[in-house]
């Protein structure tokens, strides 16, 4: 139980701190003693509220033109997900998303120490949204998401309200089809009721860091973390 406290606890204050990466940090963290079916129902029952929090907290800076786009595509994204489930290499396109992640984390940190910053390609834009939807959709991570919304969102509290609210879509689809196949199970509930209090206050404390922390600060942590996002899933894919 204390390995699922420190999971719950340094994922959601890594959440209020950059916005995402909790589930990269939880299932990586549990990942030494639990397989991923007890995992992943727990960390989505704990990262919906988290993610209505951040909404909540920074709704001025919802921008529908972000959001609903990428919602709609992520909800896309599971129709062409299951017949890829089914018939492609799934180890292969985990790593191939992999490599775009940490390929456009690294355009982004160059493009951050630019004194002109390069003009954005729409139909480029347009790319990565299509292929953000569609991991999300495919395998439930956010990582390209989050590279998305980085690139179209100026600052940190921008990216928190729109990436959660993408999030919240994405939470909502899979909590109706986890419970309909019996992935989430009253132990999870359970497990996920038992850790609430914990995921809430690794949330406030991240949500305090960041208004203490320069906005460069936590631009340069997003980046670090998809680049990390990013890696892992090819090496634990190789």
């Amino acid at each position: 139980m204390i390995l699922w406290v420190l999971a719950t606890f340094v994922a959601f204050f890594i959440k209020g701190l950059c916005g995402f990466a909790n589930t990269l940090v939880f299932t990586t963290i549990l990942g030494f003693g639990e397989v991923n079916v007890n995992i992943s129902p727990v960390e989505l029952l704990l990262g919906f509220p988290s993610n209505l929090i951040l909404v909540f907290k920074n709704r001025k800076q919802l921008n529908k033109r972000v959001f609903i786009p990428l919602a709609l595509l992520v909800l896309a994204g599971s129709i062409p997900g299951a017949i890829l489930l089914k018939n492609a290499d799934v180890r292969a396109l985990k790593i191939f998303f992999g490599i775009v992640v940490v390929l456009i984390a690294v355009e982004m940190f160059l493009r951050e120490y630019q004194l002109i910053k390069a003009r954005k390609s729409k139909l480029l834009l347009g790319i990565i949204g299509l292929f953000s939807g569609l991991l999300c959709g495919l395998f439930g991570i956010g990582a390209l998401l989050a590279a998305y919304v980085g690139r179209v969102t100026e600052s940190s509290t921008e990216f928190k309200a729109n990436i959660s609210a993408v999030f919240i879509v994405e939470n909502i689809f899979r909590i109706v089809v986890y419970s309909l196949v019996g992935v989430i199970t009253l132990e999870s509930l359970r497990q996920a009721a038992m850790l609430l209090p914990v995921m809430l206050i690794g949330m406030f404390a991240g949500m305090k860091s960041s208004e203490v922390l320069d906005e460069k600060v936590i631009k340069k942590l997003v980046i670090i973390l998809l680049a990390i996002s990013g890696a892992v899933l090819v090496f634990r894919n190789l």
